[in-house]
């Protein structure tokens, strides 16, 4: 079979899916056990894998569907946490105080907070967050989703600390000959490794800065009572200061801090500068805009994880901040968890089940860390919550019992798919000496464009975004494909890792375990096709205009990485 026959074989589980969620809107639970049977074909027959490495591969996706599965555990238990504490009627009403406006609600909520949230964590974690809290809000389930879903573009590629770039792109390169290929140049890997991060920082930045109206216009045109693009735009101004009020601190932090916290220090100056303006009502449109009545709300729109306010009459009203704390220590052990070293080995050591070199299979391993995973943080934040909202036990029993039963539904469709994420990346080893199907999915891409490729690099990246489901994933699989194009085709690999950083992060919008994940916390399982549908927009959007500032960079500002 020829090299190109194959690339294109390594596509079809990717179409396959697209055809099924998006083209025939089947519902994940029912594509994706079918997409995965498919890969599981492809990789022991055309790409002659044995047999115990796709099993492998599948347990290894098994346990690391446990890990994301305890981290959407713990996003819903908190959110019923809140909910029957009565935190949730504060932090709707607080909202309000803010602004009624649901388009300054999703820039806040969604934009600044998400964000934050993503440069603490990462991992899918803003999308769990930040949507169960849009629907407790008063957002229809779907559009929650949608935004959620947008929260993870800019931010991600400085998102869970920094590790999309000091994991992905470091551990990606063959670190060792790119240093002496520097050093013979009178550069080093310190300026390399800071260029690309600098890159990163300043792509994302342009890019980014339109992702809040972005946010809005699509809120109004596909939840809006008037289907309307302008609705949406009419929020610009105030849109816009919201992307510079993130933008340019985390360009600033990229380029003169490195990769750690961007995301942070954008979303943290951003809240502070944002939140005041959006209450003295500055740069923000006289007519406030809000969903039709929910009545009136199409079913599809509908989770079945319903907050339901009226139930919480009887409680004593909380106060702003004591609702919110339980989102503070959020924030505060997320941090903490992942900056303060000692902290770290404790969270990470403690509680750790792994398989290494799983049926024998070299470099196919899986680890879960219970406490070190979001979700663990999120439990901890949830005994917290008992305690500092003098919760009865009725009420933290009815929460938890509600969180188990939406979790079922999305163990079910995780099972498929995270296995055959592991089957794609895991393909490199095989008899035939094949490269793994992402890799031959890249190179056919890059043969098939030449002197161009700059502009499709992240494309790429995202690729491998969307079969992974992370940005760190795609990095650790194509930075060294990217930067070995870029020599091949004598222009900076230094870039191309940059865009293939940016792209990656772009991939999140639209990976399909992602999407799952969001929607299983709001209740709304079995509409993937749907947020796909709406979340590949933002997508485009985002790697056609990284695209192009690649080209521009090339071929009008002549950049350059030390190595030429």
């Amino acid at each position: 079979m020829s090299e190109t026959l194959l690339s294109l074989l390594a596509f079809v589980p990717l179409v396959l899916a697209g055809v099924l969620l998006v083209g025939l809107n089947w519902p994940a639970r029912l594509a994706m056990p079918v997409v995965f049977l498919v890969t599981a074909l492809i990789g022991l027959f055309a790409w002659e894998m044995s047999f115990t490495r796709v099993v492998a591969s599948s347990l290894q996706g098994l346990i690391l569907t446990g890990g994301i599965l305890w981290i959407i555990f713990g996003a819903i238990l908190l959110l019923n946490t809140l909910k029957h504490s009565g935190a949730i009627t504060a932090i709707r009403g607080g909202f309000s105080n803010i602004s009624p406006d649901r388009r300054v609600q999703a820039v806040i909520v969604a934009w600044l907070f998400g964000c934050f949230i993503e440069g603490a964590s990462g991992f899918g974690t803003p999308a769990a967050v930040a949507a169960p809290l849009l629907v407790a809000l008063g957002f229809p389930a779907l559009g929650a989703v949608m935004i959620g879903m947008m929260i993870q573009s800019t931010p991600v590629s400085f998102g869970a600390v920094g590790t999309p770039i000091v994991v992905g792109v470091t551990a990606g390169l063959d670190r060792t000959g790119i240093s002496e290929q520097l050093v013979a140049n009178g550069s080093s890997w310190d300026v390399f490794y800071q260029l690309i991060t600098s890159q990163v920082a300043i792509t994302h930045a342009i890019v980014g800065v339109l992702m809040p109206l972005f946010m809005c216009a699509m809120l109004t045109r596909f939840f809006g009572k008037n289907k309307s693009w302008a609705e949406g735009l009419a929020i610009a101004p105030f849109a816009i200061f919201a992307g510079l009020a993130f933008v340019l601190p985390y360009a600033a932090a990229g380029v003169f801090l490195g990769p750690e916290f961007p995301s942070m220090i954008g979303a943290l100056v951003g809240l502070a500068i944002v939140v005041p303006a959006a209450k003295a009502g500055f740069l923000l449109p006289k007519e406030k805009w809000d969903f039709a009545d929910p009545k009136d709300w199409p079913s599809e729109w509908m989770g079945n994880i319903e907050i339901k306010l009226d139930s919480l009459a009887g409680k004593v009203p909380m106060k702003g901040a004591l609702a919110w704390l339980p989102y503070l220590l959020l924030a505060v052990l997320l941090v903490v968890s992942r900056v303060v070293p000692e902290v770290k080995s404790f969270f990470t050591s403690f509680l750790s089940f792994g398989w290494s070199n799983i049926l024998g299979e070299a470099g196919v391993s899986g680890s879960i860390q219970p406490l070190y995973l979001p979700g663990g943080i999120m439990v901890m934040v949830v005994i917290l919550t008992y305690f500092l909202h003098r919760m009865k036990f009725n009420e933290m029993k009815a929460a938890l019992s509600e969180s188990s039963r939406t979790l079922i539904g999305a163990g079910f469709v995780l099972v498929f798919t995270i296995p055959m994420v592991r089957i794609l990346i895991n393909s490199g080893v095989n008899a035939a000496d094949l490269p793994s199907m992402p890799i031959a999915m890249a190179q056919l891409v890059a043969d098939s464009v030449g002197g161009i490729y700059p502009f499709f690099a992240p494309a790429v990246g995202g690729l491998g975004a969307f079969i992974a489901g992370s940005n760190t994933v795609s990095n650790l699989m194509l930075a060294q494909f990217q930067f070995s194009v870029g020599e091949l085709l004598g222009i900076s690999g230094a870039l191309l890792v940059a865009m293939q950083a940016v792209g990656a992060a772009a991939g999140n919008m639209i990976a399909i375990h992602n999407v799952v994940a969001a929607s299983a916390t709001v209740g709304l399982l079995g509409h993937e096709g749907r947020t796909l549908r709406m979340t590949v927009i933002p997508t485009i959007y985002y790697l056609v205009f990284a695209g192009v500032l690649a080209m521009i960079a090339v071929y009008g500002l002549g950049v350059t990485d030390g190595l030429m």
